[in-house]
């Protein structure tokens, strides 16, 4: 599940009674309770958001088929495995699925065009500031709680972001459910630095006024007119993981990090070139890697090149990679790091994957050296499979029989695809 943001601006507000949410302003991370009659009246963002319904991941005001939408909900459960909306608290981005999620339609022709409204707004947002101005606003709502209707705001969003291109902005990707094929969108906004929503402007937008006017917050202004985005970051201030913030914890998440040691199995060393794939998919401008022959004490390394800079100028970072493949009561230690801290060079860093979790000992000496090394552990395979359309059990087992079957050579070279 997404993590909390936070900004230094950001006060303490307690939640509103469910019966007072007619009349509140949208803080962030606030949250706001369901009600208690057991039926879909007790949804709140229809109370602290009006005219938008209670049903749906889009709640639009307005219609993306007129053109008119003046107000824009996006709401999540942040727990749907084939469709990972996921916020990054670090970068303010949040990455958003639309709403074609089953067979049977074209990418734009779901109700309530939740996916045509991504199209236009994301390509009027790249056009002047006469078109931005006709863009509504984004407003995220996430479900907090195993039980009950309550949300909890997770900010105002504007489409795009400062360091994303434009295909990596808004992307139609394929999927497959029982043999057949169909796309939908996968977007990606950043949270803007505003930590109130003012309940003027909300009934301001609503009511057809104009969205500059009516007590709009000063990032949404700046977007609208400059395409200078104010992104929300939060660093973290704890960087030293758990084994319970590690290890998945839902029967999906579980199957599919399974299946991953299952297949390689009484074999766990050819594991290597997998975990240099999984690398690619969270760091895609990795060059070419190469996976070396196993050392005497068993283990495999593999090292390889980061590209940084543009096309025409890049510059090459080393790195050393390492991969263990380990069941989940097996954690990966000091002296896993310290191997790999060892073979790093001046101006190399490292990356370390594991199907497991990492000690908090090795972690923390890892970290207040000051080493570059990167660690993935089990979760996060998970997270960066279903990221790239892995998200079931049958999809990885296939993933895994093309990419990495039973044969291997003790030297392997990677490309980029």
């Amino acid at each position: 599940m997404p993590a909390p943001i936070a900004s230094s601006s950001q006060t303490a507000h307690p939640a509103a009674a469910f019966d007072e949410l007619t009349d509140v302003d949208l803080h962030l991370d606030a949250f706001y309770p369901g009600g208690t009659k057991g039926n879909i009246s007790d949804d709140p963002i229809s109370k602290l958001v009006p005219k938008v319904g209670n049903q749906g991941g889009f709640r639009l005001a307005g219609s993306p088929w007129n053109q008119d939408v003046r107000l824009a909900v996006l709401y999540t459960t942040g727990r749907e495995p084939d469709w990972p909306d996921a916020l990054d608290p670090q970068t303010g981005t949040f990455t958003y699925y639309g709403d074609n999620k089953k067979p049977g339609h074209e990418l734009h022709g779901t109700n309530p065009g939740g996916n045509l409204l991504l199209r236009d707004v994301f390509a009027a947002s790249h056009a002047g500031p006469a078109e931005r101005h006709r863009i509504p606003p984004f407003l995220l709502f996430e479900k907090a709680g195993a039980t009950g209707r309550g949300v909890r705001f997770r900010g105002l969003l504007a489409p795009g972001g400062p360091a994303l291109t434009s295909d990596d902005e808004l992307a139609a990707i394929w999927r497959t459910t029982g043999g057949e094929r169909f796309q939908n969108y996968r977007a990606r906004f950043t949270v803007l630095d505003q930590a109130v929503v003012p309940r003027r402007w909300i009934q301001h937008l609503v009511q057809g006024g104009d969205p500059l006017g009516g007590g709009c917050p000063d990032a949404w202004r700046t977007w609208i007119e400059t395409r200078s985005y104010l992104p929300l970051t939060a660093p973290a201030t704890t960087v030293i993981r758990g084994r319970a913030e590690q290890l998945p914890d839902d029967p999906n998440s579980l199957e599919i990090l399974a299946t991953i040691r299952e297949h390689f199995r009484g074999r766990e060393h050819d594991f290597e070139p997998c975990a240099v794939e999984l690398w690619r998919l969270l760091a895609p401008a990795t060059g070419e890697v190469e996976v070396t022959r196993r050392s005497r004490d068993g283990g495999r390394d593999a090292v390889g090149q980061y590209y940084l800079g543009p096309p025409t100028d890049r510059i090459a970072i080393d790195f050393a990679l390492e991969a263990k493949c380990k069941s989940p009561d097996q954690a990966v230690g000091v002296n896993e790091g310290s191997r790999l801290i060892s073979r790093l060079r001046h101006r190399n860093f490292g990356v370390l994957v594991t199907t497991s979790f990492f000690n908090r000992q090795m972690q923390k000496e890892i970290r207040d050296d000051g080493h570059p090394v990167v660690l993935i552990c089990g979760r996060d395979i998970v997270d960066l499979l279903r990221q790239h359309g892995y998200t079931s059990k049958t999809a990885v087992e296939e993933w895994l029989a093309k990419r990495y079957p039973a044969t291997g050579s003790d030297t392997l070279v990677t490309q980029p695809d």
